[in-house]
């Protein structure tokens, strides 16, 4: 055998950075040479198409041999021991990505970069195999390792283009295959396998590969009604953590599936009278502890519960039921675990490298380079991936002020100004006002709400207002605010007055949420029973008039599952809920409360319609602090549209209580949150109140029950 030459050395040690200038077909001297490298084998021949056999010669032992085929289109069979296998080439296929993907990801513009990276089975030269491309510009050589070769890094070394897109054909892989790459760094360090990034599906945990399939193929659910996220419509968001919301097995140790819960959730949650399901995140995440907030594979629906064809029925099952589905999104962070994003390529190339721009001190996780325009192509284009590729209605975004800030939860010591000497994350600006921007122009029924905790202008404004063009914000700040309030003792509420009325002074600026999520239902917050005061029957009674009082409230609003039956204890991811609870008396109250108050937020316009306009909310009693009683008029656009709504926050029987009110005539009370059927005392005023005319105006004289609301419409409504 004659002397290899460096690049023959490179590609047995499987070190080439471009194997495909090496291997497959090349023309030298006026005829076409083939090159292969098949570890193990001992003779291999090209077939070529005319019929003919052209007997390759063996350079090395190690499995690489070359010799004058005469055609670029062949098959190869080689010799293992005692058996002869026939395959493909792959260093004869041309490239996966054309030019113009090259050019849109160097721009970073390929928003729908998902058709193109991670793993696509497609049929190339009239071959059936699966495309793989990734992103790893500071590799030495990168390798497709999985089911189809053997795991060996050796097989299938891929080609890099354009600013460090690498890819290969694999012919013969197939949909079900599981893969990793193989990434040796610019220092020569041979990596851990790293998942795909853009893995469509991956093994259940602790197993971390990525799992080819056939996104093709997967079922399109049907839309939601197309006005279900608008600002005039009503919106009662189920907020779920789909592990815990209802298990099975004779100990609750097993998760429902995606097929399972699609039976279930749906209905439930359209039963309560609720207008959309929000899930915590779904995407692939190595640590059930992290409740998804931990992703590792923002393009893979978690294979806990299923194939994402499951969670396809799933989205179809919510859409059967008139419910919108929002995802919580996770763009903000993501952890160190060594097969996800973490110095991917031997650099930091996902995050910053710098600790103090690159890592949360508070959760341990890497902060996202929104610097580099290939980072936030990767995240935008997810955004649009799980409403274009499944049908979803809308994104819940994660720890939006942990992205505004650069000194968020930090020491003065441990950030890094921007380029005007600021605390703003001007390039996590930026992101979040583009993928809103794109968002909403691909999919103009699909909304975005931010979980944003500080007082940062117009997150639900338009960007080309200067906002950051949200559709909604969570209101945080009367979720705190009202939360203390009720938490007190009704004795010393009327000192806090302040806190009820404080919200409505901001109420209208944002296009608010009233979130009662799972983060107040956890890390000794207690539940939001647990939270209320006084003895069984008050505490009871203090959390209906607590969420009589947030569905009269400007607002759309959202609850965490458990909180809709009053479930006692915090909330843990690792437990169904307890539904046995709703066998109990005060409990089931508490249910069907909630299910009422549903079914009249959406029913009454007044309720929803001008929910984040300042014209949809007048104050009629609002210095009432020595009763701790509140009176407010909500307002559709209609002259008629009209809701008193009263709460007493004492336990005290409040008679001949005077609310001013826009005209006079009859007013019928059509829920009172102290009736005998959600567990109350049923103290009220026998269906319908008569106005009294004074030199002030019409009046209505009113009982108010104790620690409770009444909602009151004119009968012409």
């Amino acid at each position: 055998m004659s002397p290899l030459t460096p690049e023959a050395r490179d590609v047995i040690a499987a070190r080439h950075s471009d194997p495909f200038h090496y291997l497959g077909p090349h023309r030298e001297n006026d005829q076409t040479i083939v090159r292969v490298f098949l570890p193990e084998a001992s003779q291999v021949v090209a077939l070529v198409p005319d019929g003919s056999e052209r007997e390759l010669t063996q350079l090395d032992p190690a499995g690489l041999f070359a010799g004058p085929v005469g055609s670029e289109q062949y098959r190869l069979r080689a010799r293992y021991g005692e058996q002869e296998v026939e395959l493909e080439d792959p260093y004869r296929f041309p490239p996966v990505l054309s030019d113009f993907d090259l050019y849109l990801l160097g721009e970073g513009n390929h928003l729908q970069l998902y058709d193109k990276l991670g793993a696509h089975p497609i049929e190339m030269e009239g071959i059936h195999g699966v495309a793989f491309v990734v992103w790893a510009p500071n590799a030495r050589r990168v390798s497709v390792v999985g089911d189809f070769n053997l795991w060996d890094g050796r097989r299938h070394a891929m080609r890099v283009r354009g600013s460090g897109w690498w890819e290969i054909f694999v012919p013969g892989a197939k949909a079900g295959d599981k893969y990793k790459y193989e990434i040796v760094a610019r220092n020569g360090a041979l990596l851990p396998l790293k998942s795909d990034p853009c893995a469509a599906f991956a093994e259940m945990r602790p197993s971390t590969a990525s799992i080819v399939i056939d996104q093709t193929t997967l079922p399109k659910p049907k839309p939601a009604p197309e006005s279900i996220n608008a600002l005039g419509k009503p919106m009662s968001i189920y907020e779920v953590h789909l592990g815990s919301w209802r298990r099975k097995g004779d100990r609750g140790e097993f998760w429902l599936n995606y097929r399972e819960l699609a039976k279930q959730l749906p209905a439930y949650a359209a039963d309560m009278g609720f207008t959309h399901i929000e899930l915590l995140p779904i995407a692939e995440h190595p640590f059930d502890g992290s409740w998804g907030y931990q992703p590792t594979g923002l393009y893979a629906p978690t294979s806990r519960f299923g194939t994402p064809e499951d969670f396809v029925a799933l989205v179809e099952a919510c859409h059967d039921k008139g419910l919108g589905l929002l995802l919580d999104w996770v763009p903000g962070h993501f952890p160190d675990d060594p097969h996800g994003l973490a110095r991917f390529d031997g650099t930091a190339l996902y995050e910053h490298n710098d600790p103090r721009q690159g890592r949360h001190l508070d959760w341990g996780t890497l902060i996202y380079n929104y610097g580099r325009v290939e980072v936030t192509n990767f995240l935008t284009a997810n955004a649009l991936f799980w409403l274009d590729r499944y049908g979803i209605d809308g994104l819940r975004v994660d720890a939006v002020a942990s992205m505004l800030y650069l000194d968020y939860s930090r020491p003065s010591n441990a950030w890094v100004p921007n380029k005007f000497g600021g605390r703003e994350n001007i390039d996590a600006i930026s992101f979040l006002r583009r993928t809103n921007t794109e968002l909403f122009k691909e999919f103009p029924h699909a909304t975005t709400a931010a979980e944003e905790s500080t007082a940062w202008p117009m997150v639900s404004r338009p960007v080309d207002w200067g906002g950051l063009g949200f559709g909604y914000k969570w209101n945080m700040g009367w979720m705190h605010d009202t939360l203390d309030y009720i938490a007190k003792d009704p004795v010393y509420r009327r000192h806090h007055h302040g806190n009820i009325l404080f919200g409505l002074q901001y109420a209208f600026s944002e296009n608010f949420i009233l979130p009662l999520s799972h983060d107040e239902v956890v890390h000794g917050k207690r539940s939001i029973l647990g939270r209320m005061p006084g003895d069984e029957w008050q505490r009871f009674a203090n959390l209906r008039a607590y969420y009589a009082f947030m569905f009269g409230h400007p607002g759309k609003k959202l609850m965490f599952m458990g909180s809709e039956f009053g479930q006692p204890g915090e909330w843990n991811h690792d437990v169904s809920l307890p539904w046995h609870l709703i066998n109990d008396e005060k409990h089931a109250g508490v249910q069907r409360l909630v299910r009422d108050l549903n079914r009249l937020y959406r029913d009454t316009t007044a309720l929803h319609a001008l929910d984040c306009d300042a014209a949809g909310f007048e104050w009629l009693v609002a210095d009432d602090a020595s009763n701790s009683t509140f009176a407010w008029l909500r307002k559709g656009k209609a002259a008629h549209e009209r809701c008193v709504v009263v709460v007493n926050f004492t336990p005290q029987v409040l008679h001949d209580y005077r609310v001013r009110v826009p005209f006079a005539g009859t007013w019928r009370e059509v829920l009172n949150s102290d009736a005998g059927l959600y567990g109350g005392s049923n103290v009220g005023n026998a269906g319908a109140v008569s106005t009294v005319v004074t030199r002030h105006g019409p009046e209505l004289h009113v009982i108010v029950p104790p620690l409770a609301a009444i909602f009151l419409v004119p009968t012409s409504e």
